[in-house]
């Protein structure tokens, strides 16, 4: 009995090092790269937060250098961000409170720069297309009407389009393009919820332009009545 038993063991031993000949090499390459993908992983968060805490913290000095009116140190902490960790959403907003701060100020090229900047390399979509609408109010201030639409065309997130077409119109019709601003105000005016503040600006608009005797917007005016 113990010599059957021996002969079992015996075999079931040679089974696995058959296997284990065979797989070996295969699962301790497995067994190693799993390894090491857990350790660029955990390395890559940590690497991820490490960058978020120092995003955030040149955004505060952003913020601090804005409450002390230190258009030095303002700028000095934008160009360090926007540097250092240009894929963070603190350098997107940085470009948007910076642009702001140097438009109140009248220093509309640091302004233009600050939302050109935040546009093309914004982390996040809904940054670059604030920056964009942004800058095109300020090109339509300074009567650059073409670049203004310039920074309006392209494809933009469906829940943007209301506002950018509004934003079209104002461009449209400040070059005395009645029909072409009609057109983008009434797409605006559709797009917009019926509860919504900024949808009765844009009526506004449309009326001030005489929207009722355009064709376009009558069709409009029509679905809002059903």
């Amino acid at each position: 009995m113990a010599n059957h038993l021996d002969l079992e063991e015996q075999e079931q031993l040679d089974q696995l090092k058959h296997f284990w000949n065979t797989w070996g090499t295969l699962i301790s390459s497995v067994l190693v790269a799993v390894a090491l993908a857990l350790v660029a992983w955990n390395g890559y968060r940590y690497w991820q937060k490490k960058q978020a805490l120092q995003a955030a913290a040149l955004y505060d000095a952003v913020e601090l250098a804005v409450m002390a009116g230190d258009e030095a140190r303002l700028g000095q902490a934008f160009v360090d961000l926007r540097s250092l960790y240009p894929d963070t959403n603190q350098a997107a907003q940085a470009g948007l409170l910076v642009s702001k701060v140097y438009a109140d100020k009248g220093s509309m090229t640091a302004a233009k720069s600050a939302l050109s900047w935040t546009a093309e390399y914004g982390a996040d979509e809904g940054y670059k297309v604030l920056a964009r609408l942004r800058l095109s109010g300020i090109l339509m201030a300074e009567k650059s009407h073409d670049d203004a639409l310039k920074q309006l065309a392209g494809p933009f997130p469906a829940e943007y389009s209301a506002l950018v077409a509004d934003r079209k119109g104002d461009a449209f019709s400040t070059q005395g393009k009645n029909q072409e601003a009609i057109a983008e105000y009434s797409r605006a005016f559709k797009e917009l919820p019926d509860a919504a503040e900024y949808r009765r600006l844009v009526e506004v608009k449309l009326n001030a332009l005489g929207w009722k005797s355009s064709p376009p917007v009558v069709a409009v005016a029509s679905e809002v009545a059903k």
